[in-house]
């Protein structure tokens, strides 16, 4: 019923920037929490980022300073602008939310599929 598409992911020198764009659609009433997460290969998925529905907003340490997460509840989209990347940014980032939907008394976690975001020279 709900569907996280990331995109802006792809292959950046180190010291450059990304910007990655997360678009949730379906029957959503409401978008609470979202964040970004990451996984490097072979390595398990850790959290990059979150940020509240009121904006509200935490960073792993390893990305403090150099990303900003936001979103735009008005077009359910979530964004993350990652500057200074380094060659252990690389990772596949996926879109995680809390959605409340329509016509449903519950909350549902979702996950999109990933973009893959490589930094190397």
């Amino acid at each position: 019923q709900v569907q996280l598409a990331e995109s802006g992911g792809g292959l950046v020198q180190p010291g450059g920037s990304l910007r990655l764009s997360c678009a949730a659609s379906g029957t959503i009433f409401r978008i609470n929490d979202m964040a970004w997460y990451r996984q490097p290969p072979g390595k398990e998925r850790e959290l990059v980022a979150k940020i509240t529905s009121g904006g509200d907003t935490n960073y792993a340490d390893s990305v403090k300073g150099r990303f900003t997460i936001s979103r735009d509840n008005a077009l359910n989209m979530m964004y993350v602008q990652m500057n200074n990347l380094k060659p252990a940014d690389s990772a596949v980032y996926y879109c995680n939310a809390d959605v409340a939907i329509r016509n449903s008394p519950f909350t549902f976690n979702y996950w999109g599929q990933g973009t893959r975001v490589i930094v190397s020279s």
